[in-house]
């Protein structure tokens, strides 16, 4: 499996988990834990961005990752 390709992958497991964050933080009741799970949304948000622009210099850098 080529870094790329890891990359990628690491990208679609953390927006499952985003999405399983926003979820949760829409069902619970108690306020603390959906202010946790707000919270932990927004790192997962930020972490996201920095892997897609990751995956956009790897892209650039090594064509032959582009589309994997």
């Amino acid at each position: 499996m080529t870094v790329a390709s890891q990359v990628k992958q690491s990208l679609a497991s953390l927006k499952s988990i985003h999405a399983s964050l926003q979820g949760l933080a829409l069902k619970s009741i108690d306020e603390k834990s959906q202010r946790t799970f707000h919270e932990t949304m927004l790192v997962t948000e930020e972490i996201i961005e920095d892997l897609k622009m990751r995956i956009g210099k790897l892209e650039k850098e090594e064509p032959q990752y582009e589309g994997f």
